[in-house]
């Protein structure tokens, strides 16, 4: 997975599971000031110890795996590797990047994974733009390594490792973080924040949920959850598009993408390609119905349904909706239908079936024929539903902390649907519509894939918004994203040339063009409740 999906996923009660499924916290260590970067080696952690602790030059290449390219530091820190222990079974790698002292700002990012974890990788990223900000990082591997974020093999009766993964792996990583920070800062933390999209997202929840004082403001984009229903809803997708007939050829994606942007592209006022609010289009696959055979300018019945299918979403047996469908306007855009929801090795056939095979049944010989929508679902939340799933909306812990909130994700997503956040964010509001009002923000992104790329502007900075929200601000109701030549880049860090630009509004406002200036240009926008 690269580029846009570079950001994946990229019977228990979960109030229960975050009682009962918790060891009794070993005493945290005494902090011990240091003088220097290397001299944090061996210092003693809650759950383990400092492996090594290395000085690293800005410019110098960071390598997270051997064998494979790393990425130069954007500035001089120092790179702290640990390995924790919480629990016989869990092993969890812990990295810490410390910013040089005179150029610490005071603060903490923690940074969330992708996929089923596996590696540093993703949240190396977020860490590499937050030390560039003057942030001290931390990421994990989530408490076990594989070769790619889509293999889940390790968690074969392997109930501790899937816990690490669940909800423990980051709570242990902003303590060890947090006696880092003591340990080679003169100056107190000031204040610490999450990031994480897709299953970081997820990840994200789960802290403001579960350990409401780890972070005092947390960003979740495209978060994965409810885990159990999502990948329910994969294995049915995919179980849907393997049907004779019903697979999407790129050719009949292309066909869907043209008829869907030329029914809906304008209804913002601007023709660019996007559709801004994909809730106003009410696209029908069928009028693409061909009408005596089949042809290359029509959908044949199996295509059809597969098309309504993706757009509709998963539904029960009683034809009740049992998750979100896919917003129309992006069908054809690299890294979108055709690389999660079409053809036999597509993302939802590989999640869909590694999830079921090895948390579920435990069975690394179960087959995606065998899935039934209702039956593999009842029996995936009452397995693993308490450690994964991060959807409970009493946030009552972290609000009173202060805790602030900004969820987003982008429109055009075909990894997890973006109605899915809508959802649960209308969800918060009614669980408590006062402190949602003062604490959480949803900014949805049009034309913006899985976390990142796609053909609107997506590339935009939260954490500035977050923070200087946290720091006593207003809430954010604008936030400015920009088009690059190379959406990657640009996100990592790396020069890139910008386009255009759009504001991201607070959910449910959307941008409005003034019909003046130039729609390129987010000047020429105001937010908007839709509709006006």
């Amino acid at each position: 997975m690269r580029a846009a999906s570079l950001l994946l996923l990229a019977g228990g009660s979960l109030l229960t599971a975050c009682t009962a499924n918790e060891p009794a916290s070993a005493p945290t260590p005494a902090v011990q000031k240091v003088g220097s970067c290397e001299a944090l080696t061996g210092l003693a952690l809650k759950d383990g110890k400092i492996d090594a602790a290395t000085s690293l030059a800005g410019g110098a290449m960071v390598n997270l795996e051997a064998g494979k390219p790393g990425l130069p530091a954007p500035a001089a820190f120092c790179r702290v590797q640990a390995t924790l222990s919480p629990v016989p079974g869990s092993s969890i790698k812990v990295e810490v990047w410390l910013p040089e002292r005179a150029g610490w700002n005071g603060k903490l990012l923690g940074a969330g994974n992708g996929g089923f974890g596996a590696n540093m990788l993703l949240p190396s990223l977020l860490m590499r733009g937050a030390v560039q900000k003057g942030y001290a990082a931390v990421g994990t591997d989530m408490g076990h390594v594989s070769e790619a974020d889509v293999d889940a093999s390790w968690a074969l009766n392997a109930p501790e490792k899937i816990r690490d993964y669940g909800w423990r792996a980051n709570h242990v990583g902003a303590e060890t973080a947090k006696q880092a920070i003591a340990a080679f800062y003169e100056n107190p933390l000031a204040a610490s924040y999450f990031h994480g999209c897709s299953d970081g997202g997820r990840q994200a929840l789960t802290l403001a949920q579960r350990y409401p004082a780890d972070y005092d403001a947390i960003i979740a984009g495209a978060p994965a959850m409810p885990w159990t229903r999502m990948a329910s809803a994969f294995a049915n997708n995919a179980v849907a598009a393997g049907k004779p007939g019903g697979d999407l050829s790129m050719a009949k994606l292309k066909l869907l993408q043209t008829a869907s942007l030329g029914q809906c592209d304008g209804l913002d006022g601007v023709k660019d390609g996007v559709i801004d609010d994909p809730r106003a289009c009410r696209f029908d696959p069928a009028k693409l119905a061909c009408k005596g055979g089949e042809g290359a300018d029509c959908l044949t019945p199996g295509e059809v349904a597969t098309a309504k299918l993706f757009y509709e979403g998963p539904k029960t047996a009683d034809g009740k909706s049992f998750y979100p469908g896919f917003a129309p306007g992006a069908e054809a855009e690299a890294g979108t239908w055709s690389q999660w929801l079409t053809g036999k090795t597509s993302q939802h056939v590989k999640f869909g079936t590694a999830f079921f095979r090895y948390f579920v049944h435990a069975n690394p010989d179960w087959q995606l024929s065998d899935f039934n929508l209702e039956r593999d679902y009842a029996l995936a939340k009452q397995r693993v539903g308490g450690d994964l799933d991060a959807d409970r909306t009493d946030l009552g812990a972290f609000y009173k902390r202060g805790g602030k909130l900004i969820l987003y994700h982008g429109w055009n997503d075909a990894g997890i649907p973006a109605q899915n956040t809508v959802d649960y964010y209308e969800r918060l509001v009614a669980a408590n519509p006062r402190a949602a009002a003062t604490s959480v923000r949803l900014f949805m992104v049009p034309g913006m894939s899985h976390c990142l790329a796609g053909p609107g502007p997506n590339n935009f900075d939260p954490l500035a918004a977050l923070d200087g929200w946290r720091q006593g601000g207003p809430a954010p109701e604008r936030i400015i994203a920009t088009k690059y030549d190379n959406d990657l880049f640009a996100y990592i860090g790396l020069p890139a040339k910008a386009g255009r630009t759009r504001p991201l509004c607070a959910f449910p406002k959307v941008a409005k063009w003034d019909s003046k200036g130039s729609a390129d240009d987010a000047a020429s926008f105001t937010c908007e409740a839709p509709g006006k």
